[in-house]
């Protein structure tokens, strides 16, 4: 008979802790939603998460100490860009494969097998996009800086 006041007891005690949580947590949403900043912080918030999901896709580069690293890296920037290509995303394609020639080893002899094999345009838009990467540290563009155009078509 004790057994079951005590019982009885607990389950009174849990559903009080219950209720006293769930008023709590209405009581704060309330405050937090008619706060007057609430929406601008929810929209710089997502904004950021935007932003930052939008970095994430941009490729890691490899070490550039490693050689196997950097190869592989090449190969896989070269043929997501001619796949992109042959899809039709030419902004996409002209990315990658302007991080193909930003870690190549002979950037001048690939941009050149690059003008023979692209179209006039998406050449154009690789000259006009080779300036952008040599901005990041990281990337080696110290030969394929001085590329103008005259010198490549």
């Amino acid at each position: 008979m004790v057994l079951g006041m005590v019982s009885r007891g607990g389950a009174i005690a849990a559903g009080l802790c219950g209720a006293v949580f769930l008023a709590y947590c209405f009581y704060f949403d309330r405050k937090r939603r008619n706060a007057p900043d609430f929406k601008s912080k929810l929209r710089q918030r997502r904004k950021r998460m935007q932003q930052n999901q939008e970095l994430s896709n941009v490729p890691k580069l490899p070490d550039m100490k490693d050689p196997e690293a950097v190869q592989k890296f090449f190969l896989e920037e070269v043929q997501l860009g001619e796949e992109l290509l042959t899809q039709g995303e030419l902004e996409q394609a002209v990315q990658h494969l302007t991080n193909a020639v930003a870690v190549c080893n002979k950037p001048l002899q690939l941009m050149q097998v690059l003008q023979q094999t692209l179209s006039p345009t998406v050449f154009q838009m690789l000259l006009q996009n080779l300036p952008m990467t040599g901005s990041q540290p990281t990337l080696r563009m110290t030969s394929s800086q001085n590329l103008a155009e005259d010198d490549v078509e």
